[in-house]
């Protein structure tokens, strides 16, 4: 309850967050993941649609690649926030799963760990988060997401997948804006076509190629406000904020990607 009560209210900066979790060793770490679990990554995305870099993003911010998952019962962290907390519903969902969770035999209650708030397992899912989208894709009747490997990757792009995942386009890129831009315009809700968004002075910072692309829509969004970088948020972006509702996350997980 303390830990709920005293979150750090400290805002960083895109570029303050990306050098705490999208790091040149994470990301070296992050292309050795890639290369050592080609073979199952390939047959997640044969499945599923998601990208390989996608899900190691994911995993290696969430957890530090399954390193960091957390030291909290998880029902004892969220029973308490269900009795004494702020959001006193929404974690009494979350205790009933997760009690459904030991139930049927997928972990033991002494082993499920987490965070203060009840995420757990390598990807962070919350109890309820664990029943919409893990899945038991090695098919030995439990579904692991703490140790498997296979269910944990597969989990993931299964909640991708079916959170809305367009496999043939980006999640976004940077994009500078002229002078005169209608700040009105800026925000996930304002969704236009590329071709109209070049007509409005919006181009792409580093050059990348979006020749072929004037149909897509995107919407520009600004995290850290008027004075900070500006991006094109395609629909992949709005997939990701779907997992972690903060514009800073999506950034960092397509740019470690």
């Amino acid at each position: 309850i303390e830990l709920q009560k005293n979150q750090p209210e400290f805002k960083f900066t895109v570029e303050e967050y990306l050098i705490r979790v999208a790091s040149e060793s994470r990301t070296t770490r992050g292309r050795e993941v890639l290369a050592e679990h080609e073979a199952l990554l390939s047959k997640v995305y044969e499945r599923y649609g998601v990208p390989p870099q996608y899900l190691v993003a994911l995993w290696g911010i969430e957890t530090d690649f399954g390193r960091l998952t957390g030291g909290f019962p998880v029902l004892d962290a969220v029973a308490t926030l269900a009795y004494g907390g702020s959001r006193s519903d929404f974690f009494r969902n979350e205790l009933l799963c997760a009690l459904r969770i030991v139930d049927r035999g997928h972990i033991s209650a002494d082993r499920m760990v987490g965070s203060w708030a009840g995420a757990t397992g390598q990807l962070q899912f919350m109890p309820s988060t664990f029943y919409s989208y893990a899945v038991d894709y090695n098919g030995d009747g439990r579904i692991d997401i703490w140790n498997d490997l296979e269910d944990i990757l597969a989990s993931a792009a299964n909640y991708l997948s079916r959170s809305g995942w367009v496999h043939d386009q980006p999640w976004g890129w940077e994009v500078s804006l002229p002078k005169d831009f209608d700040r009105s315009l800026v925000g996930l809700d304002n969704r236009r076509s590329l071709d109209e968004w070049q007509k409005l002075g919006v181009r792409p910072l580093r050059g990348e190629n979006v020749n072929n692309t004037s149909a897509w829509l995107g919407s520009v969004v600004t995290p850290d406000g008027q004075k900070g970088p500006a991006f094109m948020a395609m629909e992949n972006y709005r997939v990701i904020y779907r997992w972690n509702r903060s514009q800073h996350f999506v950034v960092a997980v397509g740019t470690l990607a």
